[in-house]
């Protein structure tokens, strides 16, 4: 996998809101190709351990790593306005996935399933 930073960085008040959002993406065992999928849509991406890796962009940053059986889990923080938005990423990818959006107190607060 090619790390890219040619995508923009996230913005700084995301960084100190915490995770919020976690998810898996069901029938996908390889992370690398997860992360490729987000750098060709503009976002950057980076090594994080030997098989993971880490997303962003502007309003979404994201662990990319590959869990056992064939699955991905992600994990990182999005701007509450635009969890939608990473849905229809995720969906344009082409993945099946499950999508849960937490408030300050780890109180679920929306989930998407496609």
């Amino acid at each position: 996998m090619d790390i890219s930073d040619d995508g923009p960085k996230l913005d700084s008040q995301w960084g100190e809101v915490g995770n919020n959002v976690c998810g898996v993406l069901h029938g996908c065992r390889d992370a690398s190709g997860v992360a490729q999928h987000f750098v060709r849509a503009g976002w950057s991406s980076r090594s994080s351990s030997w098989h993971g890796y880490e997303v962003e962009t502007g309003w979404c940053q994201l662990e990319v790593d590959p869990i056992e059986g064939p699955n991905v889990l992600l994990n990182g923080v999005v701007d509450p306005h635009r969890f939608d938005e990473l849905g229809g990423v995720l969906h344009r990818f082409g993945l099946r996935y499950s999508l849960e959006l937490y408030e300050g107190d780890n109180t679920l607060v929306r989930e998407i399933q496609a």
